[in-house]
């Protein structure tokens, strides 16, 4: 397999969980509509939209080995993506508090005609959290950027409870997991 390897995100926990399997990579994040057809069923958007953004930086580098990503987070159904702003945030952060939710990283390994793509799903408990605990923790700004409003590598971390797969897997990034398929890749 010839061709450096590009990951076509701008994430920089993406970068930092990449650089654990990867010593060299290249970064292009991907400038793409991440909108998803209504049909599309919230358990298989996020690795639509890493087909989408690795098939992107694929058409400006066919010889490279480009690496998309995208997590989701579901509660109840519903895709908690960024919130648009502190309210939005509040009512997400209310809706997670004492229940399980889902955790979804897709993943797009593409090189020229060839591509792979796979799904890691992590599931996670918050304890119950208070209205003062969720307005502290906004005033932070750290769920501000985060789906699901939320960091479990950051300050958001007090509100799990338990976690059932892969801990990278929530951060935005299923280590383990892209490694194996991304060692089979390239030995082709």
């Amino acid at each position: 397999m010839s061709g450096k390897i590009i990951l076509a995100s701008g994430s920089p926990r993406r970068k930092e969980l990449l650089a654990y399997i990867v010593p060299e990579y290249d970064v292009f994040p991907a400038d793409i509509d991440e909108s998803v057809p209504v049909e599309i069923s919230p358990e298989n958007c996020a690795e639509l939209l890493a087909v989408k953004k690795a098939a992107y930086v694929s058409e400006k580098f066919p010889e490279s080995v480009v690496i998309g990503c995208d997590t989701v987070v579901i509660s109840d159904g519903e895709i908690l993506g960024k919130p648009k702003d502190p309210a939005d945030a509040e009512r997400m952060l209310k809706m997670l508090s004492g229940k399980v939710h889902t955790v979804i990283t897709g993943v797009c390994i593409f090189c020229g005609d060839r591509r792979e793509s796979f799904s890691c799903r992590t599931e996670v408990e918050f304890y119950p959290i208070t209205e003062k605990e969720i307005a502290e923790y906004i005033s932070t700004g750290e769920p501000m950027d985060k789906a699901g409003a939320y960091g479990i590598q950051g300050k958001g971390c007090v509100f799990v409870k338990a976690i059932n797969g892969d801990f990278f897997n929530v951060v935005g990034l299923p280590v383990s997991m892209l490694k194996r398929r991304l060692d089979d890749f390239l030995k082709i």
